[in-house]
């Protein structure tokens, strides 16, 4: 039986199938890429809530797993060499699970560059941006009465889905026919711009068909149906 009790966050978030990947996070955009991505590969996890109402992020035990206290993090038991990987920031979370699934991300190394690229391209571009749209338009920064700065972020998103759109007007998904790590990173962000944020109208989402029409397929997939509530607030 695998023992996790050397890492301190099992202290506050007790293991009960500690020979499972423990799962730390919290349904927005980044923590849901995790669970639908355990999700679509199967392989058995324990979800933990970090609740941000209550500040867990910033408890000296999710600290010690990931000290720039944000979510998701996990810890896999059975990691490289049959030791326990403790793991933070989402892309690389989704890097490590498709290699040791070996599944969403393509065989071919030079597919498989290209996925990463599309990877980095939600985590340095369509995340921060959409997430500044979603502070100016729905959060603190909409009593401010100065709107260039809203405006900007509404303009880089519209970029951003304009890139996002071309790439995708020939193609089933990101990568083409092969659903892959990559869209499960970008389409809860864009979920979110739509939904949580409300930002929709703000940003001309229907001048991106291609991007809601792969929103709409990556939304019926059973695994992100059930991924996009877990762990349950």
């Amino acid at each position: 039986m695998t023992d996790l009790s050397t890492f301190p966050i099992t202290r506050k978030w007790p293991a009960r199938h500690a020979d499972r990947i423990q799962l730390y996070s919290l349904p927005t955009p980044n923590g849901v890429k995790v669970s639908i991505m355990l999700e679509e590969t199967g392989l058995p996890y324990e979800p933990h809530l970090v609740s941000f109402d209550s500040n867990d992020q910033m408890s000296p035990e999710f600290l010690s797993l990931n000290p720039n206290n944000k979510i998701p993090a996990i810890i896999d038991p059975n990691g490289p060499g049959s030791k326990p990987l403790p793991l933070f920031e989402s892309g690389a979370i989704l890097l490590y699970l498709a290699d040791k699934s070996g599944r969403f991300m393509p065989a071919d190394p030079a597919l498989r560059y290209e996925t990463i690229q599309w990877l980095m391209f939600q985590m340095g571009g369509i995340g921060p941006m959409f997430g500044q749209v979603g502070f100016f338009h729905k959060f603190a920064g909409k009593d401010y009465e100065d709107k260039r700065p809203r405006d900007r972020y509404v303009q880089e998103t519209r970029r951003l889905l304009g890139v996002l759109d071309v790439r995708l007007e020939n193609r089933e998904w990101i990568m083409g026919k092969d659903y892959t790590i990559a869209d499960i990173a970008t389409f809860p962000w864009v979920r979110n711009l739509i939904g949580f944020y409300g930002a929709g109208d703000l940003v001309s989402i229907a001048d991106f068909p291609h991007v809601t029409r792969a929103l709409d397929a990556f939304l019926v997939r059973p695994a992100v149906v059930k991924g996009l509530d877990i762990p349950h607030p």
